[in-house]
This record gives structure tokens, sequence and C-alpha cells, in this order.
């Protein structure tokens, strides 16, 4: 559950609760642990230009693996002609060492990605269906109609159910804004939701959890809280997901307003990988980086059971796997802990 915060401070006349314009009745909702749901490896080596080797794939992996991360999304299971970074999905999949207590995870579009998944027999197979509030791309990311992606995640769906895989989390692409559309109405995002709740109900199932995806990079902390809002009013009751891109640098200022808004599950990449290879961009477009969300949540109480000091070592890493500078900041800059630490010792 979400911990109530006062913003106090003093006045001549005593305590008043308010800071900056905050009065008593507005109250931050910060929730007490935060789940992370890694996706460096995935998002991170589909987006590179050069072909990354399978083992170097591995070696981030498993180092990741030993952090204190529960969920890691290593690879993507689509057309290589189209993502030539996942063209070694099975190798990769079949030479990690599997750490107990990490699910690992891939992502597919269709039912041919999915059943290459399955066929591993090595993955944390979870249903998971999606929809893309934005009609230009989802024709340039899947050459689909909005007709059509309904029907596939229908018929996705119906092959968790034959599967009997239950169906837990709903996804909506391109949430607050595209670069082919310009802003995304929150109508619609919501209209969106329904669907994809309609559609786990045909199937007996409940989402877990909703993922907004600002896919392209749009969100401000303010539209954050405002979407995260009515979705929260909307669909009281089911937990909210956020996947956040930093092209424009609102990144972590975004994954501060979900957190305020009780948002306790955050995709993110370490030292800052990634992107969508369709979304448009003339910059970087990495996601929300693991390891700066991390280090913001431990300096504000939030646990997260993950080892900021091991990410840091992954996030060099990672740096080292794809031959250039990643946009990650605490990696550059350390930890405060392990500051607060030298210091004492020569207090």
């Amino acid at each position: 559950m979400p911990t109530t915060v006062w913003l106090e401070v003093q006045s001549p006349s005593g305590p008043t609760n308010f800071l900056n314009g905050l009065k008593a009745t507005d109250v931050t909702s910060l929730p007490k642990f935060v789940h992370i749901n890694e996706e460096g490896p995935r998002e991170g080596f589909q987006f590179e230009k050069g072909i990354i080797p399978t083992a170097r794939k591995i070696e981030l992996i498993d180092a990741l693996s030993k952090t204190g991360l529960r969920h890691i999304q290593i690879v993507s299971f689509v057309n290589p002609k189209l993502v030539p970074g996942m063209a070694d999905a099975e190798q990769v999949v079949e030479g990690i060492t599997l750490q107990p207590g990490v699910a690992y995870a891939g992502l597919w579009l269709n039912d041919k990605g999915f059943e290459r998944a399955l066929a591993t027999r090595r993955l944390h197979i979870r249903g998971s269906i999606s929809l893309n509030a934005s009609e230009k791309f989802l024709k340039l990311n899947q050459n689909r109609t909005p007709e059509r992606q309904l029907a596939g995640q229908r018929a996705i769906a119906e092959m968790y159910r034959q599967k009997g895989i239950e169906i837990e989390r709903g996804g909506i692409a391109a949430a607050f804004g595209c670069n082919f559309e310009g802003d995304v109405p929150v109508q619609r995002v919501l209209g969106l939701v329904q669907q994809l709740l309609d559609i786990a109900g045909e199937q007996g199932a409940s989402l877990k959890r909703i993922s907004l995806a600002d896919t392209m990079a749009w969100a401000t902390p303010l539209s954050i809280k405002r979407l995260v809002g009515a979705v929260q009013d909307r669909f009281a009751g089911h937990h909210l997901s956020l996947h956040l891109h930093d092209t424009r640098g609102m990144g972590l200022a975004n994954a501060y307003a979900g957190l305020e808004m009780g948002v306790s599950y955050f995709d993110s990449s370490v030292a800052g990988l990634g992107g969508c290879p369709f979304a448009g961009h003339t910059g970087a477009a990495g996601n929300v980086c693991t390891e700066d969300l991390v280090f913001m949540c431990d300096e504000m109480g939030i646990e997260t059971g993950v080892d900021l000091e091991a990410l840091i070592a992954c996030a060099r890493l990672a740096e080292d796997v794809v031959g250039h500078p990643l946009p990650g900041s605490v990696m550059k800059g350390g930890s405060l802990r392990r500051l607060r630490e030298k210091l004492a010792a020569v207090a």
C-alpha cells in the first residue's frame, strides 16, 4: 500500500502543512516497494545498430541476474529481417545461467513469436496483450490497422487460454503521444484499456497489471499524473506499470511523478540502453535508466531489493558490451551511500 507523506514547514505561527503552494489536502502517495522489470538486454540489443555477439549478451544477462533484480526481459521473438539484433534470441535463452528467484522473460507480438518463446522451455511465460494508441505508429511498427490489431490480440488471448497460460498484463503503447500523430487523448487510452479488459474477460481472466508506455517520449510529469490519475479513477483496483523513455530528459522526472501517484511497477533499462527502432527519433531514445531509478528510490527510502553497487557494475559492463557511451548518470557519479561510507571512514 502507498505511504502517505506530508510536506511540513515551520512558520512563525506554528507548523503548516504546505510547501511551494501545496496545502494540507495535497498528499503524496509513495509506494513502500518498487518492482522493477529490467528490459535492457531486450530493449538495448534490438536497438543497437551493430550486431552484439551472443556471448556478450549472455554475459550481461548473467551479471544482471545477480543484482537482486527479480524480472529481466532478455529477448524478443520478432522477425530477424526487421530486427536483426534479435536473430539469436533462442541461442541467448539457451546460454544464460538461470538464477533461482529470477524470472526471465521474452517479448512477442504474434502467435509465431509466442510459439518460439514457449519452445525454449526456459522462460517465465505469462500472458500479455497490448494495443497501440497511435494508428500511424501501429501501421509503421506492425503493419496493422486498429481492427486487425484488436482481432490479433483476441487470437493471442485465445491461444493463451488453450495453452493454460494466465493473462496477467495488458499494455498500451504510445499512451502519451506519438511522433507521427501528436498528442494522444486521454479518452482514447481509457477506451483501449477497456478493450484490453474486455479481451481478458472473454477468456475468463482479469488483468493484474496495466502498463502505460511512453514509447516515443512525449510524457511530462503533468501528463503522467493526468493519465495515471484518469486510469486509476476509471479502473480502480488494477495495478499500473510505467514504461518510460528518456529521449527528452524526462524519464526520471516522469518516474518520480508516477511514484507520487502510487505507481509501484516500472520498466527500465540498465545504463539507459535501448529504445524503439521504429519510433522515428533523431537522438538518443533510451529507456529510463535502471540504476538511476534504483538510486532515486534508495534515497527516498523506497525498497527495490536491488544491490545498487552491483547494478552500477552492470551498467559499466553494458557500455563495454555495446562499445560506446550510454546515458546513465549514477554509473558515472557513483552512489551517495558509497560516498557517505568513504567520508565516515576518514572522519
